[in-house]
């Protein structure tokens, strides 16, 4: 029990004991010792017990690495270097504190308020306790003086030294180490000093008797306390034995001399024999507190690297759990992905295989309908030729000639008719039962098997658009007009400016701009009539020009579907009839033009007269957009007309009339125009006939329908209608 009893700095008796924060006791003199002053502003790292460390593998040396009054860091334990956020070696700093005290068992340090060691609280009972102690040990003092002479004997054994590092009943040492100043038994050396490595210089000596030693048992405890021991011979901070202050290290050549200076090039602690003997005296020496400090100050900045390592492989470590995560959820997603994928393509080859049977079934429907009517025809007239035969062999039977010629002459001829019916191939199948449609799969599914993910990482950052995909669905063809719909998928990080919308000239020849904006819908106006036109579409960003998209095909209408233009006509023009039908308000002759602009093809149109009034005389024809509207049709160069009455009609440009022909028109006539643009004609019809030679020739340009009339004249535009045969020159 005395043991425990004593303070572990002085290895006395308790006196004035005062309880420190980890629990540990030490006597109010003593820690006034080894109370220790701190720079300003800093505060020493509070330490953990060295069993709670998570940095058992730093443990080796419990010594504090700074000394708090020379090296200007605070005392340093490696079991703080592990914080929530990190690594991290320094607190922050406090400037109410400039002492602290270190626990000489735990080595936990704790900073002093204004109070000093007055607030730590007295330890009373502990007080008690060594008093009792001390009381009992003089009492038994007195009863064994009687009984000394017969202990003499085995006083010798009881003052053997023993092991300090066995954990129970310890054993007589074999062995001292002068620089550790700890007593070993064989067992205890070869497990906790062995001769090797960094301990391989230390000097183990035969152990002193404890008279000799002056108490060498109880010194030893500060070198037990310094060096944490492993395995079974483990010892604690509360069962070591008393420790007091450690010895000074002693020169390994002089055994005699400390050791007080640095050799620079030997990188060596020597003493001053080993400067004045000549070993060192050449050689760079420096005083041992400087380096003393100077390798303090490199391990701490050793430390703080360390320490950065630590705190960015922890970073790692959080940045690879949150990766864990991140491709659990990347996986998910993209298999969805790729399944959404996959369910596109079997639906669009769903919709295909829709419109394939569609194909097969209106083929075998065609095919039974050829089959079924000509079995119809054909048993008609097999039915028809064997009753006529029936009737021949009857007619044969008969015994009177002039009865029989009087039929013959005709039953040769419908006996000869009937057989001419017969032609060749009337008795051929006009379909054959094969179905003329082949469907080829082995490039697609070539493809399929083909499907795979792109090797290799794509490309980060900026990149130009890709092709436009065209909506097939949505392009179509009006008259003379196309619209086109297509859509594209923007690049990361650079968003579409505008696309570029190309035609061909509808004969395959160069493409040109049509369109160039920011819309997805476009509809192209002025197109020739039966013409095929190829379209493609491009988008552009910031970074460049992205490649063209498929090329899609495009056919106007054969013929000419249009309406008299109201955004053109003359304000006295009076619109009806959804455009259709026109009239006018002033007795002078007003011009409407129709929508419709030509400048390729062949076409026809008619004008039928509503209403004629007074005998006016309309004119008919084309001309240039721009041709003037206040004055009949023809009267200016821009314009190609034949205007006409109730009896004759005359072919008028540029205010000259040529080519009268007799013949006019009446309510209910209708007037014809045929513009034959390869040709470069213009041919005038009233009533389905002709009228008159070629009116013009040499035409070519770009050419618009047009009327002039007054308020006496209303027509009615006929469009759509197929070209007249057999043209007169």
């Amino acid at each position: 029990m005395e043991e425990e009893l004593k303070c572990p700095v002085c290895g006395s008796l308790f006196k004035e004991p005062i309880l420190l924060p980890c629990s540990h006791n030490v006597c109010l003199a003593c820690a006034r010792n080894i109370t220790v002053q701190t720079p300003e502003g800093e505060t020493p790292v509070q330490s953990r017990a060295s069993g709670s460390s998570d940095y058992d593998y730093l443990d080796m040396d419990k010594m504090s690495l700074y000394s708090e009054t020379d090296s200007g860091y605070g005392s340093y334990t490696p079991c703080q270097l592990k914080s929530p956020n990190g690594v991290r070696v320094f607190p922050p700093a406090n400037p109410h504190r400039h002492c602290s005290l270190t626990c000489p068992l735990c080595h936990r340090s704790v900073s002093l308020d204004e109070r000093g060691l007055r607030g730590f609280p007295r330890n009373r009972l502990l007080e008690a306790i060594v008093a009792r102690y001390q009381q009992n040990r003089a009492a038994s003092a007195s009863s064994s003086s009687s009984s000394s002479s017969s202990s003499s004997s085995s006083s010798s054994s009881s003052n053997a030294v023993k092991c300090q590092l066995c954990d129970r009943n310890p054993v007589e040492a074999t062995v001292m180490c002068e620089q550790c100043d700890v007593y070993y038994c064989n067992a205890c050396q070869q497990r906790c000093h062995p001769s090797r490595g960094p301990l391989a210089k230390h000097r183990l000596v035969p152990p002193r008797s404890q008279a000799a030693g002056g108490g060498a048992a109880s010194g030893g405890g500060n070198a037990v306390k310094n060096h944490t021991v492993s395995g079974s011979g483990a010892v604690s901070g509360g069962q070591q034995p008393p420790a007091t202050a450690r010895k000074p290290a002693t020169c390994v050549d002089h055994e005699t001399e400390n050791f007080s200076m640095y050799c620079y090039s030997c990188r060596i602690p020597v003493c001053m024999k080993c400067l004045e003997e000549g070993k060192h005296a050449k050689h760079d020496v420096k005083t041992l507190p400087m380096m003393w400090k100077q390798h303090k100050c490199q391990l701490s900045q050793a430390l703080n690297g360390v320490s950065d390592k630590a705190k960015d492989a922890k970073e790692f470590l959080v940045q690879l759990k949150n990766m864990l995560q991140q491709i659990q959820e990347n996986g998910v997603e993209f298999e969805a992905c790729l399944v959404a994928q996959c369910d596109s393509l079997i639906e669009a080859l769903t919709r295909q295989k829709a419109k394939l049977l569609t194909k097969v079934t209106k083929e075998k429907e065609y095919k039974l309908k050829v089959v079924r009517d000509q079995i119809t025809h054909c048993t008609m007239k097999l039915r028809q030729t064997t009753g006529m035969m029936e009737y021949c062999l009857e007619v044969l039977k008969e015994n009177d000639p002039s009865g029989f010629l009087q039929i013959s002459d005709a039953l040769i001829k419908r006996v000869t008719s009937s057989q001419d019916q017969w032609v060749k191939g009337a008795l051929e199948p006009k379909v054959g039962p094969e179905f003329d449609l082949t469907l080829n799969t082995d490039s697609l599914l070539q493809t399929i098997l083909m499907l795979d993910f792109c090797q290799g990482k794509v490309e980060s950052g900026p990149a130009v658009p890709a092709a436009p995909l065209l909506q097939l669905e949505k392009c179509c063809t009006r008259n003379n007009s196309a619209t086109l719909a297509w859509r594209v998928i923007a690049p990361p990080g650079s968003p579409i400016e505008g696309y570029i919308l190309e035609l061909d000239d509808g004969n395959g020849g160069q493409y040109r701009e049509v369109y160039v904006g920011k819309e997805t819908v476009c509809t192209v106006d002025g197109l020739h009539f039966n013409s095929s036109y190829n379209a493609r579409v491009k988008a552009y960003n910031a970074i460049g020009v992205g490649p063209y998209s498929k090329t899609v095909v495009l056919k106007t209408s054969d013929v000419a579907w249009f309406t008299f233009d109201p955004t053109t006509a003359h304000r006295d023009i009076v619109l009806s009839n959804d455009n259709q039908t026109v009239s006018c308000n002033s007795y002078d002759d007003r011009v409407v033009l129709g929508t419709a602009a030509f400048s390729k093809g062949t076409h026809y149109w008619e004008v039928s007269i509503d209403r004629y009034d007074n005998h006016p005389d309309p004119a008919f024809g084309v001309a240039r957009i721009n041709t003037m509207k206040d004055m009949m049709l023809g009267k200016d160069d821009k314009a190609w007309a034949m205007y006409v009455d109730n009896n004759r009609s005359w072919f008028m440009h540029n205010n000259s009339h040529t080519n009268r022909a007799e013949g006019g028109i009446t309510k209910g006539s209708t007037v014809g125009v045929l513009l034959d643009l390869t040709k470069h004609t213009l041919t005038f019809y009233i009533n389905k006939e002709q009228h008159g030679p070629t009116a013009f020739e040499s035409l070519d340009g770009v050419f618009v329908p047009a009327v002039s009339l007054n308020r006496n004249v209303q027509v009615t535009l006929l469009t759509g209608l197929e070209v007249p045969k057999n043209t007169k020159q």
